[in-house]
């Protein structure tokens, strides 16, 4: 008898463990999200949603996007003190096949797939160059980046670990953060900044280099702060947007991107008017001589819920075809 549901397929982060079921038309059924931290595994979490969703009509395929590099089928997360290999979820949840991939090459491959009202552009409306590169970038936990190469032989999703490049200052404000962060944490990578945690430390940077007090608690209560009219902390916000802009610009050249920028992440969402209005555009295409060719490349930011969970459903559509 065939299953109901041809596959589960998951977003695993530092913070929550999303999952879903795919139907044999290929829609994405039942997304449910769980705290992460509270679950000693990647298997606690999965058997808990499969015990109270798909009872006993079990999925024969799995497809987990998860936080982290993915090295010979195995994963140690960056953000959780989980390891997993395919073989574990294989020989635990007796599945016909299991693929774990990172979190941001599942993203690249959801991009295409991602309606009108799922993006808001960032910036001018441009249409994105046909079968050209693509990039997707984002700030949460950590900072994830990920390329998709387009071609006539189909679509091929590059993970990288980009967030921890380093950080690359652009004046005397940026070069002081980034002394500060390089003191205290020994060097200083993107993600150091562009992240939850980054978007704090670069916050009390701030208020130490203007030497005021800095009273707000943590990154939420630094967005929440500027919403309401806080000098500093609308101060940190420009001044994250203005850096995400760069590093979007940076990552534009280095993957070609000229089919287009997303930017995704739990952070930007929360700033949205603030990037499609302020400097994140400006310090996108402040490339010198390669600015015109910035200035051509559309960017966007992705709206979609869980487009993880997407680009992992169109991985499974794939297993099911080899």
């Amino acid at each position: 008898m065939k299953p109901q549901y041809e596959g589960l397929v998951g977003d695993v982060g530092g913070t929550n463990a999303r999952f879903a079921l795919v139907d044999a038309q290929g829609h994405v059924r039942h997304p449910r999200s769980f705290p992460a931290r509270d679950y000693a595994s990647l298997a606690d979490v999965i058997g808990e949603y499969l015990e109270t969703t798909a009872g006993r009509k079990r999925p024969p395929r799995a497809v987990i996007a998860v936080a982290g590099p993915v090295l010979d089928g195995e994963i140690e997360f960056t953000n959780l003190d989980w390891q997993i290999s395919e073989g574990d979820l294989l020989a635990h949840f007796e599945f016909e096949a299991v693929k774990l991939l990172n979190d941001f090459a599942a993203q690249a491959l959801a991009c295409p797939l991602l309606e009108p009202d799922a993006l808001r552009p960032i910036g001018p409306v441009m249409r994105p160059g046909s079968d050209c590169p693509l990039v997707v970038l984002g700030a949460g936990t950590g900072f994830g980046v990920a390329g998709l190469a387009r071609g006539d032989r189909g679509d091929l999703a590059v993970a990288t670990e980009g967030g921890h490049a380093a950080f690359a200052p652009t004046d005397e404000v940026e070069v002081e953060v980034w002394r500060r962060l390089t003191a205290r944490y020994g060097r200083a990578s993107i993600e150091r900044l562009l992240s939850g945690p980054g978007l704090f430390d670069l916050y009390q940077a701030l208020a130490d280099m203007e030497r005021v007090n800095a009273p707000l608690a943590d990154e939420k209560a630094v967005i929440d702060a500027a919403a309401a009219g806080d000098t500093l902390a609308n101060a940190t916000l420009d001044r994250f947007c203005g850096i995400l802009g760069s590093v979007a610009g940076d990552l534009a050249l280095s993957f070609g991107a000229r089919g287009g920028v997303f930017v995704s992440g739990g952070i930007a969402p929360r700033m949205a008017d603030r990037l499609a209005s302020g400097g994140f555009r400006a310090r996108f295409e402040d490339k010198g001589r390669l600015t015109p060719y910035v200035q051509q490349i559309p960017t966007s930011l992705v709206l979609h819920p869980y487009p993880a969970i997407v680009g992992a459903a169109r991985e499974l559509g794939q297993m099911e075809r080899l």
